[in-house]
């Protein structure tokens, strides 16, 4: 079922968090998102063969999922895009990705239906047109992948960032807001150590984001930050938490006996 994150009338953003199903336990809960603004549609993330079926299903009751505008794709992993195939069969979207990844896509499918679609987003990122709307991709570099984009909604204020702000939650808490930060960080720590590259990294992205006008926070995996107090002590966690190569040492390359 969607979950409405923000709507005015014209234009809203929708979330979709329980469409893996409960009983692959093998499978990471994975949010996807739906921007609509003056009858034009954008999906952020859409996932794999396990979330295309019922995410076409979910979204039609808001939007013909024929009509869309684009897929946004933060990066290249399986859970992100491996359902392309099927989107750029069943719609005229185009697909955006960081231009480093555009040439390895279409080893997710076997379409001939792809010429002139996929576009790439320079490093910098870019600004775009959704309708009247105009959306921005944020650089996210090596949050975890080398060519990773955040999206940035200034209508609803919302900013898609990914695996950034992920939590390993229960499939029925991810639509829950974080509501204690504090007792909210077991769920997230290990997941950021692990796949943030360095703090460095982190803060360089923290400045960024302290310039936009953000009132939520919503990432791919678990439960949202939703206010600027929480999306503020979000912000002051990642820019002091050591990960990735900042724990690296010399026994985490060692020849197995």
């Amino acid at each position: 079922m969607a979950i409405e994150l923000f709507n005015n009338g014209t234009h809203k953003c929708l979330m979709f968090d329980d469409l893996v199903d409960d009983s692959a336990n093998h499978a990471v809960q994975s949010n996807q998102f739906l921007i609509v603004d003056n009858g034009h549609g954008a999906i952020l993330d859409p996932g794999g063969n396990m979330t295309y079926n019922a995410l076409r299903v979910e979204m039609s009751q808001h939007f013909q999922p024929k009509n869309l505008d684009y897929i946004l794709a933060s990066h290249a992993d399986p859970d992100i895009v491996a359902s392309l195939g099927k989107w750029l069969s069943s719609s005229e979207c185009n697909i955006l990705i960081s231009s480093l990844w555009v040439k390895f896509l279409p080893h997710f499918y076997n379409s001939s239906n792809d010429e002139g679609r996929i576009k790439g987003i320079p490093d910098p990122g870019m600004s775009f047109m959704l309708g009247q709307c105009q959306l921005k991709a944020i650089p996210a570099h090596f949050m975890h992948s080398e060519g990773n984009f955040q999206f940035y909604d200034p209508v609803s204020k919302i900013l898609f960032t990914g695996d950034m702000g992920a939590s390993l939650v229960a499939h029925s808490e991810a639509d829950t807001p974080v509501e204690d930060f504090n007792a909210h960080i077991p769920f997230m720590e290990k997941f950021h150590r692990r796949y943030m590259v360095s703090n460095k990294i982190c803060r360089y992205w923290v400045n960024m984001v302290r310039q936009l006008d953000v009132e939520m926070i919503v990432p791919q995996h678990g439960r949202m930050f939703q206010g600027k107090p929480m999306v503020n002590a979000f912000l002051d966690w990642i820019e002091r938490l050591e990960c990735g190569v900042d724990l690296m040492t010399q026994d985490n390359y060692r020849i197995p006996a």
